[in-house]
């Protein structure tokens, strides 16, 4: 971006409309003008943004209102209603019968009869429970995958949240890198002017300091990027300004792990619907048996009979075998799902620890090379003001500070990554008592 069109905050915007309306000698039409200005700038998106809040609450906001997350929850609930509505009993049926319409008199006598008749399908031999142990196990599926995507969602949004937390830090060490590296121009210019340095060292300082203004300027880009991917992440109607809270200072969490994680979960309430419906297949040739009772009318008398029957079907050509296997079948690759997730899962958390192990030695031994860097550009930059350092030094010194610096940043981000994986991988909602 051109250094014509500086970027400005809308705090430094609101403040240049003053300072134009107060030259323009505070005329009345000038004066509406600001006002007509500053409502605008106040109702404009920027000057909505805020910071994120802390990442225990956005996380909580977020499980309420996710459109991912609201999927699951009515995928859940219709789950649960329909295992409700499998314990209703089946219908009654009822039947009108009219017979020997139209035929000939008997003495002068109607021998039409009319037969009015209720039948009750009676499900025999466990098919009602098995029915119902279906719905059960289905809803207990949509729950697994539920609570799978809430601790899925909770990982990816504590990975955006570090990365906002990061891409701050490295804008805030680009901002000092730049001043810096004007203090060193204006201390090249000045050991120039004094004859105690070549001409060229302020060409090779205005070089550091140009450099310097190109990554200050791209740390605000990612910045923006980071800010902008958080904020369509939660649904945010405009995008934060920045983190309230920060992960990087969060110790890391020993909250018990879940007995399985949610992906064996889901693989193992498969596995148990899977099992249901064999079940349901293993008594599908059962007779379905109706049990019927009416009354009949006979026209000719005027008289009323009673009229009870039942009925069942006969497994005579087809008795499910082949249902039944394909059942069968169905609950071997359910059981070998259970087999690889659990594998999975095995391999992921202890994946997740030694991850985690790296990221603390590694954290800790940036630490360390950052306080080390510091120090050797302070004791630099004593030296070139003494002219007892030459320029390249101070100009090596410091740039290996701010790359000690980013690779603190770096190393922060990556134990926050191990530190969600951990929490995937056992089941936990990562940093979900985080304040």
């Amino acid at each position: 971006m051109s250094s014509q069109f500086p970027i400005r905050t809308p705090v430094q915007r609101r403040r240049v409309a003053g300072y134009a309306s107060s030259r323009a000698g505070g005329s009345r039409p000038s004066l509406a003008l600001s006002a007509i200005g500053l409502a605008l700038a106040l109702s404009s998106p920027l000057a909505h943004s805020a910071d994120a809040p802390a990442f225990g609450v956005l996380l909580q906001q977020s499980l309420a209102r996710a459109p991912i997350l609201l999927e699951q929850q009515a995928n859940a609930e219709a789950a649960r209603l329909d295992a409700a509505q499998s314990r209703k009993w089946l219908n009654p049926r009822l039947d009108a019968q009219a017979e020997d319409l139209g035929a000939p008199a008997n003495g002068g006598q109607s021998p039409r009869q009319t037969t009015y008749s209720i039948s009750q399908p009676l499900e025999l031999g466990g098919k009602r429970a098995s029915r119902i142990a279906v719905s059960d196990r289905e809803s207990d599926v949509a729950e697994a995958r539920r609570r799978e995507a809430e601790i899925t969602w909770a990982a990816k949004l504590a990975l955006a949240y570090g990365s906002v937390e990061a891409a701050q830090a490295r804008q805030r060490v680009a901002g000092e890198e730049l001043a810096r590296a004007s203090d060193d121009l204006r201390a090249a210019r000045a050991q120039v002017e004094a004859g105690k340095e070549a001409a060229v060292r302020v060409a090779q300082a205005e070089a550091g300091a140009a450099a310097a203004r190109g990554a200050e300027r791209a740390a605000a880009a990612d910045l923006t990027q980071a800010l902008e991917e958080l904020s369509a992440l939660v649904g945010a109607q405009e995008p934060f300004s920045g983190v309230a809270g920060s992960l990087f200072t969060t110790a890391a969490e020993r909250g018990a792990a879940a007995d399985e994680s949610p992906t064996l979960r889901v693989a193992q309430t498969e596995r148990e619907a899977s099992e249901a419906r064999l079940q349901v297949e293993e008594r599908r040739w059962i007779p379905d048996l109706s049990v019927t009772a009416g009354v009949r009318r006979y026209a000719w008398t005027s008289q009323n009979g009673y009229v009870v029957g039942l009925s069942a079907s006969i497994p005579l050509f087809d008795r499910n075998r082949d249902a039944v296997a394909a059942a069968r079948q169905r609950v071997q690759a359910a059981d070998a799902r259970v087999l690889a997730a659990r594998l999975q899962t095995t391999a992921a958390r202890r994946a997740a620890q030694a991850q985690l192990q790296a990221a603390q030695g590694q954290l800790e031994a940036a630490l360390e090379g950052e306080r080390a860097s510091a120090e050797g550009y302070r004791l630099g930059r004593i030296g070139y003001d003494a002219g007892r350092t030459p320029l390249v030094e101070l100009l090596f010194a410091r740039r290996a500070y701010s790359e000690a610096q980013r690779l603190t940043i770096d190393a922060r981000l990556a134990r926050v990554r191990s530190l969600a994986a951990l929490a995937q991988a056992e089941g936990r909602l990562a940093f979900g008592e985080s304040q």
